[in-house]
């Protein structure tokens, strides 16, 4: 991960500044791995990454410290984050809701946390068209990929767990990226 995101991050950079540039205040990452989103925040707001992965922390910190930023990185999970109700501005996701064990929980501490009209924003590949060839074939690998891939399983939907979960507003764009197995995508945000 720490060496092998340029040509993903080339992909997908534009539509992170995008949905990034205005972020402010007290803002919850999930799994900020190594600190590839670091680049793309604003300066003055308070980062605070969940990482459960300890081989990361080395690389985001390192990240953090060449950037000039005072973001910091605990060890938890996003099934149980250690913040109190309704206080974080805004909750970052990317490429991370593939891999969590139980989806609808972390959706339920992201809006436990969420101040009222904060936004959940949200960078993440999910399952292809039903009835697709591609869809069938991430099925197939799903296995193999999760072993390989720290959890990821390529064929998660996504969108309407975010409705089930009681977001008030989602708004998302979908695209594909040049990418095998996981080329569908989605990015925006659901609303508290």
């Amino acid at each position: 991960m720490a060496r092998g995101s340029d040509r993903y991050e080339t992909l997908v950079g534009t539509r992170k500044r995008r949905l990034l540039k205005d972020l402010q205040g007290v803002v919850l990452e999930l799994g900020s791995g190594t600190g590839n989103n670091l680049r793309y925040l604003p300066a003055g707001l308070r980062l605070v990454g969940i990482e459960p992965n300890p081989f990361m922390h080395s690389h985001f910190h390192e990240e953090a410290r060449a950037m000039g930023s005072s973001a910091l990185q605990v060890r938890a999970r996003a099934e149980s984050l250690p913040f109190p109700d309704n206080s974080v501005d805004a909750v970052l996701s990317t490429l991370v809701l593939c891999s969590v064990g139980e989806l609808g929980d972390v959706l339920k501490e992201v809006l436990r946390v969420l101040k009222p009209g904060g936004r959940f924003i949200f960078v993440e590949h999910v399952a292809a068209p039903e009835g697709s060839g591609l869809r069938r074939l991430q099925a197939l690998v799903r296995p193999v990929w999760r072993r390989i891939g720290d959890g990821c399983e390529p064929d998660r939907t996504l969108v309407e767990d975010f409705r089930k979960a009681g977001f008030r507003e989602l708004t998302l764009d979908r695209f594909f990226l040049p990418v095998p197995i996981v080329s569908p995508h989605i990015a925006g945000f659901a609303r508290k």
